[in-house]
């Protein structure tokens, strides 16, 4: 059995013997690997072109020439991946040759299946790890943390200029707005770009845990400091020292908690649990709530000096039916991610689908959007997203066939104007075709029928960011 980290990596082999190629790709099949096959350079160069490929087994002798230098040629082009050479008789000059172009490993036929498994695993292995290392890193660079933060709106636009300018800082934040509006991939965001991100981001969620666990979470305690505590343990406090402190739903912190909180924001420090050792920290601390806090301290149910502990900078987030604008660029964004997540090609709605999508109100806002959009797309078909589709899970959809004309846009917000559809619309029709195209902004201007600069242009005014792709986006 393979590991998680390799199961359906996806394999090119080259060969031009039709039996050692039927019998491999069993043998690899077997493995949990997903295989295309060919007999020549060129199969190659049109399964790269349709195939992303993790690992190329690639035979030396190849047709039409069965010229080893004309694959060693063929070499340098190829090793962003691990190339595995597979050779015959009296070819270990070839071979050795081939590694110092840059392939990763050869294997000598007859093969055995144990020693082909071995080193594909361990090639797949590495490379992958490096892949993924390689991605977190950029997705740490300050313009690929700002988008995550997806929309064309003014309010997500002013968001993205407050995240950039006070995360350097360690000024405390709150971040208020209802439930699914992204709180949390702010908060994420603020520290991403500080100067805190090689330390932890400890996410708290105060209602989620019991009021009588809830210090001993934070503070962390002593052995024996109550009945079941036979070991010492550290707490999320002390855990985040030198990161972020993430405190979701604040509001719903009990009292006493919260006079305990308040002195170590104060202070600095506090006692474990059952603990007579000052703790010290060094925490930024970023809060959300969905819940009116001003509202709670006049009516006695959240400590007005907290308050203004946490305040600091209020970042207020909006829900989506007030910022129809960036439905499509989330509608974008989600689906690569679940086509990533499945090694699949995005899908896309159709008109209808789309107009489905940007007529719903959306209560649970964003989160509820992207489940919507999980499900749908997990039953859809070649590549397209209909209204047929989303009307086997919600059978409402189904009455709005032939309700609205193809490509019309429907504002869920108060600003029902021609130029607000528009809007939408252009921003969704950008977006689509810089996913499907790969973000190459040439060939999406040629699929909308613009110039080049034409649709620069249309980018910068909106604010639209290329379309994350299958294999390359930003967590949301």
């Amino acid at each position: 059995m393979t590991q998680p980290l390799l199961y359906q990596a996806r394999i090119i082999l080259i060969d031009d013997e039709p039996a050692f190629r039927s019998l491999s790709c069993e043998w690899l099949t077997q493995e949990g690997y997903q295989v295309q096959t060919g007999a020549s350079l060129t199969e190659l160069t049109e399964q790269l072109s349709q195939f992303d490929a993790d690992l190329i087994l690639l035979d030396l002798s190849l047709p039409p020439y069965f010229n080893p230098a004309h694959t060693l040629a063929a070499l340098p082009s190829l090793i962003d991946r691990p190339v595995i050479i597979l050779t015959g008789h009296g070819e270990r000059e070839l071979a050795l040759e081939a590694l110092r172009q840059g392939a990763w490993d050869f294997l000598a036929k007859p093969i055995d299946p144990d020693m082909l498994a071995v080193v594909v695993k361990r090639a797949l292995t590495k490379h992958l790890l490096v892949r993924e290392i390689n991605s977190l890193k950029s997705d740490l660079t300050p313009e690929s943390v700002l988008n995550r933060l997806i929309g064309a709106s003014t309010s997500m636009n002013n968001i993205r200029t407050l995240v950039e300018r006070i995360a350097p800082t360690d000024v405390r934040v709150l971040a208020t707005g209802p439930s699914g509006t992204g709180k949390e991939v702010i908060s994420r965001a603020i520290h991403d770009l500080s100067n805190r991100a090689q330390h932890p981001f400890i996410p708290v969620h105060c209602g989620a845990i019991p009021a009588e666990l809830l210090e001993s979470e934070l503070f962390g305690h002593t052995k024996g400091a109550f009945t079941g505590a036979d070991k010492a343990r550290k707490g999320l406090l002390k855990l985040a020292d030198g990161g972020t402190l993430f405190l979701d739903e604040i509001g719903e912190m009990p009292q006493a908690m919260q006079i305990k909180l308040l002195r170590v924001l104060q202070e600095g420090s506090f006692y474990p649990v059952g603990g007579r050792e000052l703790e010290t920290i060094d925490v930024r601390l970023v809060s959300a709530t969905n819940a009116d806090l001003a509202k709670k301290v006049r009516l006695g149910e959240f400590r007005e000096d907290l308050y203004y502990r946490i305040k600091g900078v209020n970042i207020e987030t909006s829900p989506l039916d007030e910022r129809p604008e960036d439905i499509p660029l989330l509608i974008t964004h989600f689906l690569a991610q679940q086509a990533k997540a499945h090694h699949q090609a995005p899908k896309h709605p159709d008109s209808s689908a789309f107009n489905w999508f940007m007529q719903q109100s959306w209560p649970g806002n964003v989160r509820e959007l992207k489940s919507t959009l999980d499900s749908v797309a997990a039953i859809a078909r070649n590549g397209l997203i209909t209204l047929d589709d989303i009307a086997l899970l919600y059978p409402s959809a189904s009455a709005h066939k032939g309700a609205i004309k193809p490509h019309t846009v429907v504002a869920t917000s108060s600003e029902h104007t021609l130029e607000s559809q528009v809007k939408a619309l252009e921003i969704s029709l950008i977006s689509q075709a810089l996913a499907k195209h790969n973000n190459n902004r040439t060939h999406a201007a040629q699929a909308l029928g613009l110039s080049r600069q034409g649709l620069l242009k249309k980018i910068e005014r909106y604010g639209v960011r290329a379309a994350p792709s299958a294999e390359h986006q930003a967590p949301s």
